[in-house]
């Protein structure tokens, strides 16, 4: 089966149009002549502008458009939504601030009644609507996990809270900002409302209809660990090939509830040359725990694929894999369609879990040994009855001594699993001599609250956009004043 390649672009390109995308109105809005501006409220006035194209740009980087996330990787992609979800929030909170500071600083008393006005006054209740919409999706993302929230009801309030800051946020562009009112600007906001509105339309209307259009079937439910079931999930008669890549992952819906709002992202287990798809699962949630109950012929919905968690070309010598408790799941799809391609490189697979009944796929992966190169390093950080195999964590001396004989230069390492868990094991894989690049990791949680060395460098990447963009609203801001 061929599989599908959408066109990817690099992050430097991304990140170049980023910036071009957010700076845009800030350009237009120099080319207009209005009444002179203090240096600070054309700072203010730049922030408003960069910030509010910041804002609808965020409903591209959800990880839903693989012209976006495909050549990051959604552990990537995901990263930069939500660092620049507060660099945005942060920016539209100065700019009020920075209308009144010329005031604040000649006389308080009448800075503060001059910020009061701004957020009582009706004429200005649109931004303070959008700037409280948008505070509270921030804050009820960073504090998701302790919500006594369904996720799906977090994934209504985001998206129910986004769309009301941005409409919020372009009405009061539209009626308050004098750059705004008219001209070049005001047609790019309108541009801005269209884009948002085909983007919801694409995720909401679009995907909906291909959720039902063309429906799967689940063939059977089969436990392979404690608390853990494989799907297998098939296209109806009808449905067009449908190509992927073994690695990458799917949103998920059952039944009646095929709607986006409902759906649930879980890695493909299988590999391109069977027919179907097989989704390995850990019941974690509200949704996960009634996995194991699904009857056969039950309705899917299947959104995908997405993401770029899949095996590299022939320029990788050799091949490590590792996989912590339902990291498995992306970890047996890579598996397994090097085993149906024969893959003649050194394979070497890693595989820790909480307890021996957290295993999964153990003859299979076994069985794999007969067809591949194939080294398997299987760790239990607790004992357990009958358990004979070793008992802790995936430190570097069992790592060293899984990787003897490879390359480490020419070996690439693709890791799925607990944020902890990959956090400590990136980079012992980068003591050990691997190439920063040539580590590949993704979560399924962002637990533990240490960073790799990898997410540091991504973090100061990220950080060199916020600071690049900071710089562009300032140098057009003198420009505007």
């Amino acid at each position: 089966m061929e599989t599908r390649r959408m066109p990817r672009l690099p992050g430097s390109a991304l990140a170049l149009i980023y910036l071009a995308v957010c700076m845009t109105p800030v350009a237009l809005a120099a080319t207009r002549i209005v009444a002179p501006l203090d240096a600070w409220e054309a700072g203010a006035a730049a922030l408003g502008l960069a910030g509010l194209t910041a804002m609808a740009v965020q409903f591209v980087t959800s990880g839903r458009f693989g012209i976006v996330s495909g050549r990051l990787g959604i552990d990537k992609i995901m990263a930069f939504h939500k660092i620049a979800a507060r660099w945005v929030l942060l920016g539209l909170l100065l700019h009020p601030f920075l209308y009144v500071l010329p005031t604040w600083l000649d006389d308080p008393a009448l800075g503060q009644e001059r910020f009061l006005a701004y957020l009582t006054s009706p004429h200005y209740r649109s931004g303070v609507v959008a700037m409280g919409a948008l505070l509270l999706l921030v804050l009820s993302s960073l504090l998701r996990d302790r919500l006594p929230w369904r996720y799906e009801t977090w994934r209504a309030s985001h998206v129910v809270l986004g769309t009301l800051a941005m409409v919020a946020g372009l009405h009061h562009a539209l009626t308050t900002g004098r750059f705004s009112a008219a001209g070049l600007v005001e047609g790019f906001w309108w541009l801005a409302a269209l884009g948002i509105a085909v983007v919801l339309g694409i995720l909401y209307g679009w995907r909906w209809f291909l959720l039902h259009r063309r429906p799967w079937r689940l063939a059977s439910v089969q436990k392979v660990a404690d608390r853990m079931w494989e799907l297998d999930i098939q296209p109806a008669p009808h449905n067009p090939a449908w190509p992927y890549e073994a690695g990458q992952f799917v949103w998920m819906t059952v039944g009646s509830r095929r709607f986006p709002l409902f759906d649930h992202p879980f890695s493909i287990a299988d590999s391109p040359s069977r027919a179907g798809l097989s989704l390995i699962i850990k019941e974690a949630g509200d949704f996960t725990r009634t996995v194991g109950s699904l009857e056969a012929g039950v309705a899917i919905g299947i959104d995908g694929p997405y993401g770029d968690f899949v095996l590299p070309g022939d320029e990788a010598q050799s091949v490590v894999l590792l996989a912590g408790g339902v990291g498995i799941a992306p970890i047996m799809g890579l598996l397994r369609d090097m085993v149906a391609r024969r893959d003649p490189r050194p394979v070497r697979l890693a595989y820790a879990v909480g307890s021996p009944a957290n295993f999964a796929c153990l003859p299979e992966i076994e069985a794999a040994g007969r067809v591949l190169d194939l080294r398997v390093l299987l760790v239990s950080e607790e004992a357990g009855e009958g358990w004979t195999g070793l008992v802790g964590r995936l430190d570097q001396k069992r790592l060293g001594e899984l990787l003897e004989g490879l390359d480490a230069k020419r070996t690439v390492a693709l890791m799925c699993g607990p944020g902890p868990m990959v956090t400590a094991v990136s980079d012992t894989l980068l003591d050990l001599g691997l190439p920063m690049d040539h580590v590949v990791y993704e979560r399924f949680d962002y637990g533990g609250g240490v960073s790799s060395r990898q997410d540091r460098r991504r973090s100061l990447q990220l950080a060199g956009i916020g600071a690049a963009l900071a710089a562009a609203v300032g140098l057009l801001a003198l420009f505007i004043g």
